[in-house]
């Protein structure tokens, strides 16, 4: 199992850091805008189509490493009054959850994605092809779904 968490920790941080590289290049296309749009008065066709993909591609590959971190936010107020087994055992309860869930939702984004490819949809302004970006978010809750399995794991395992 150490391996499977290894992978996790490692594909985790990839999308990590390939995300971190997409919000730059959303900020420099934004800035790019700006000063064409003040300069120039030509501002980019479809900013806003291309900025809000790219959020999502961002979104979909760094919540992965902030699951794996546990950066997120938790509310522990009524957990930490619990029996530590009542919180191990609920802690695995929402675990198993969240794994079917995230897994069934890949899934079906995966299903979404190659429906829109065979629909031909683009998006409205700039005319891109966006299923590429609905697979980007289907491996990024992919990936999630790895996390919550590996954490999972660690639960029962006593870890």
């Amino acid at each position: 199992m150490d391996r499977f968490n290894k992978f996790v920790d490692k594909a985790s941080r990839l999308l990590d850091n390939i995300a971190g590289g997409v919000i730059v290049v959303a900020m420099l296309l934004v800035v790019v805008n700006v000063i064409l749009r003040s300069a120039f008065k030509s501002p980019i066709k479809g900013i806003y189509e291309y900025t809000g993909y790219l959020t999502a591609f961002v979104i979909a590959f760094s919540i992965a490493r902030c699951a794996f971190e546990k950066a997120h936010i938790a509310v522990d107020f009524f957990m930490e009054k619990l029996n530590p087994k009542v919180q191990l055992a609920i802690d695995l309860v929402l675990s198993v959850i969240s794994v079917v869930f995230l897994a069934f939702s890949s899934v079906q984004v995966l299903k979404y994605g190659i429906n829109v490819i065979r629909s031909g949809e683009v998006s409205a302004t700039a005319h891109i092809q966006f299923y590429p970006f609905i697979f980007i978010v289907a491996l990024g809750m992919f990936v999630l779904c790895l996390v919550e399995a590996s954490k999972l794991i660690k639960g029962g395992a006593g870890k």
